[in-house]
């Protein structure tokens, strides 16, 4: 009887996706395709219900996160200071196909079994600060282990309990995320004892994880992440995607710069449109990313009228730099969109992987990225990095991008090549071994 690996749903819900969200997907289609059956729990608004057909329309309504009512303020105060000292049994939702979900499974991905709890992750940072260890979790039928790919204070019982962690920015550079620090640190410091094993992306974070945590070297296994665009948006004829950039977005080929990723200081997107200001191109520059912490700042640097400027030619008023952003675009779009580009911009302060990077290195792009936290390692020398706090050397690389046909002719053969070592292969060989070794060491 094959092993059961349960996941967490906390990213995979999200509308507009994550990177965690993406991490998640494919650790499950690299666990089924290694022959273990999967599940992922859910939190849902409001008690789930008996009836099973309407727990499969609530699993999948966007309206029910608005519904108010659903819990009195006198319980939601009683909840939040009591929590759950016992646990919680997360209930089963069997997909009975009522609930047509064609446009939502590459979002959800397709596990063999689903379960929801009331508010689960919610419950679970209310059950950490009230008691200080995990929210339990007791399963009908109980699976083998619980991955959680976020860190998050929830374990199953009489399982192994296994949590990825990302990165440690919030701690490396706390003046840059909105988390409460005093609770985060304390969490994870919890997580980290109580775990059968730690999962991180890069030697980066895995570094981090051992010094910050103290976690002994022998719990921290880095698996790196896969990248792998679908082959039919791979393998697009290039006139058909130009037709798409420039019809959609009002394009040219190869006549973009592109940033794609969260809107927040993270990403360290002040100091890009700065140098891209500065390099004086005529390329403009595309922002794909909904608003996080302190984007709304980022956004009036975009919306200043100091950084309109014209060109007059041939008496006519032409714009010469131009900034566009746009909160989401789907995902066959943004690969069109990274596949059309001269270049892609991604100077990030820190990341624990950056697989924007890969994903543009994978898809012929070439990259301008950053010298800081795990992009060196990712990247290799298949892209041109620079030191993300230093303006001008970031201007310098933009006019090289902009300039030099021969350096992104460079970067487009050496780009694939690189992302190459990240395949699916080689992600589900070390996690393989990653399992294997979980349940048989």
């Amino acid at each position: 009887m094959s092993q059961t690996i349960l996941y967490d749903g906390l990213n995979l819900s999200l509308k507009k996706g994550t990177g965690v969200a993406t991490y998640t997907r494919s650790l499950m289609e690299t666990a089924q395709s290694l022959g273990y059956l999967t599940g992922v729990v859910h939190g849902i608004p409001g008690k789930v219900p008996k009836d099973p057909v309407l727990r499969e329309v609530l699993l999948f309504d966007d309206a029910s996160a608005q519904v108010p009512g659903t819990i009195s303020v006198a319980k939601r105060w009683l909840r939040r200071r009591i929590a759950a000292p016992f646990g919680i049994a997360p209930i089963p939702i069997p997909l009975s196909g009522t609930v047509i979900v064609k446009s939502l499974q590459s979002q959800l991905g397709a596990a063999d079994t689903i379960y929801a709890a009331n508010d689960l992750f919610q419950l679970a940072r209310y059950h950490f600060k009230r008691y200080g260890n995990n929210l339990t979790m007791k399963f009908e039928t109980q699976p083998d282990l619980l991955h959680c790919t976020y860190p998050m204070p929830i374990a199953a019982k009489r399982a192994l309990n296994v949590y990825t962690i990302h990165d440690l920015v919030p701690l490396r550079l706390p003046y840059l995320t909105e988390d409460n620090k005093r609770y985060h640190y304390k969490m994870l410091r919890s997580l980290v004892r109580r775990a059968d094993h730690i999962v991180t992306v890069s030697e980066t974070s895995r570094a981090d994880i051992i010094k910050v945590l103290g976690v002994d070297e022998a719990r921290v296994s880095n698996t790196y992440q896969a990248v792998q665009v679908p082959e039919r948006l791979r393998e697009k004829p290039d006139d058909v995607v130009a037709d798409e950039v420039a019809g959609i977005f009002h394009l040219d080929w190869k006549g973009y710069f592109l940033f794609f990723g969260a809107f927040e200081p993270k990403k360290n997107i002040s100091r890009l449109i700065e140098a891209y200001l500065a390099a004086k191109t005529d390329k403009p520059l595309i922002i794909v990313g909904a608003p996080g912490w302190k984007g709304a700042e980022t956004q009036q640097l975009i919306d200043d009228d100091r950084f309109r400027f014209y060109l007059r030619a041939e008496d006519r008023i032409l714009p010469q730099r131009q900034i566009q952003r746009f909160d989401f675009v789907s995902y066959p779009l943004l690969i069109s969109l990274i596949r059309g580009a001269r270049a892609v911009l991604f100077p990030s302060l820190y990341e624990g992987f950056g697989l924007p990077v890969l994903e543009s290195m994978q898809l012929g792009t070439p990259v301008l990225s950053s010298t800081e936290g795990s992009i060196p390692e990712i990247a290799g020398n298949a892209a041109l990095l620079v030191d993300p706090y230093d303006t001008e050397e970031m201007r310098k690389a933009i006019v090289s991008l902009d300039q030099d046909d021969g350096l992104c002719a460079s970067f487009a053969k050496s780009g694939p090549r690189q992302a190459a070592r990240f395949s699916p292969d080689r992600y589900q060989q070390k996690i393989g071994a990653l399992y294997d070794s979980l349940f048989n060491g």
